[in-house]
């Protein structure tokens, strides 16, 4: 009897260390479940690649967060989804943001994916090359209508003293045969995707191409960043840091090449219509634009987001100035 009373006696702390140890796992486990929704600006590529590889090479869950990585479109936008409360972060350009301080939007940008902006023009290496504003005078250049590149060309025609019938604008979309047949010259794309892609295929036709980047004379429009909401900063500022340090860690060993075929395959798992080839160009490009000026991975460039939002108000896309170092999480 005494035995059997000493046998019960001794069992028990070891009951309450299993169920301590139990509680102590499943505690930790709904801590791992903290929920996030971060809504990219476009579609799955590698100019998102950073965004991808955080979530599958597990940088948000070492943070304890749980992240949907989710697709933008024009119906789709971060900024609409942080406003209706479907997303904690997103992905927007910098035109689209200041928009939205200027409409009264409470917004924070906490990094800046690409220090060299993606959009760019590619012309035919054939052609005069364009070493200053003035060899953009007498060509036929494509503009996106109410996108920011025909804000960025008229500003730097503007800059260059060209006059409207100086040159000949063309409204441009997605089908590239204006370019193919020569009708347009100078052709409007984001260098790290449809450059790639365009290049790759006239270089099977044996035409070299160049690309005209108005960053190389003075125009440094802001792309890219990941912005949150001001409550989200106010109210989660753990959140925020544990998301963004996950969110730039990815972004770094992504564009490692050691890790080159790792991401690609990351990618490749979401995007799977483009050649494997392809994408490495587009991997090496997008690496030159998140990388440019040897700055830190995410910085937030001032100067540039200054000079982005004069040029709003000047070509009239905003009705004042919404002084957007005020927005700017600078580290």
């Amino acid at each position: 009897m005494y035995k059997k009373y000493k046998k019960r006696i001794s069992f028990f702390p070891l009951l309450f260390a299993a169920l301590f140890a139990v509680l102590t796992v499943f505690g930790s486990a709904q801590a791992e479940e903290q929920e996030i929704r971060y809504r990219l600006k476009w579609l799955f590529n590698t100019s998102v690649a950073g965004d991808i590889y955080a979530d599958k090479a597990g940088y948000f869950a070492r943070q304890g967060l749980r992240v949907t990585v989710r697709e933008g479109s024009p119906e789709k936008n971060a900024i609409n989804e942080l406003e209706l409360g479907r997303a904690e972060f997103g992905v927007a350009s910098a035109d689209q943001v200041i928009q939205a301080l200027d409409k009264g939007a409470r917004l924070v940008v906490l990094a800046q994916i690409f220090q060299v902006n993606p959009m760019q023009w590619i012309y035919r290496a054939d052609q005069p090359e364009i070493k200053t504003l003035i060899d953009l005078r007498g060509r036929k250049i494509g503009i996106t209508f109410g996108g920011n590149d025909e804000t960025i060309m008229h500003t730097l025609l503007a800059q260059a003293g060209i006059k409207k019938n100086e040159v000949r604008l063309s409204g441009v979309r997605f089908d590239f045969t204006p370019f193919f047949r020569r009708k347009v010259d100078v052709w409007p794309v984001y260098r790290n995707s449809q450059g790639v892609i365009l290049q790759d295929k006239l270089a099977k036709e044996g035409e070299a191409v160049r690309f005209f980047n108005p960053a190389t004379f003075g125009m440094n429009f802001v792309a890219n960043s990941v912005i949150t909401s001001e409550k989200m900063v106010k109210e989660h500022p753990q959140t925020v840091k544990k998301f963004l340090t996950a969110l730039l860690q990815g972004w770094e060993a992504a564009m490692q090449l050691e890790n080159e075929t790792k991401v690609l395959a990351a990618v490749k798992e979401l995007e799977k219509n483009t050649d494997a080839a392809i994408m490495q160009q587009q991997l090496a490009s997008t690496r030159e634009l998140v990388m440019g000026n040897g700055k830190n991975f995410g910085t937030i460039d001032l100067a540039a987001w200054q000079q982005t939002e004069k040029i709003m108000l000047q070509a009239g896309q905003i009705k004042r100035a919404v002084q957007i170092e005020k927005y700017l999480q600078v580290q």
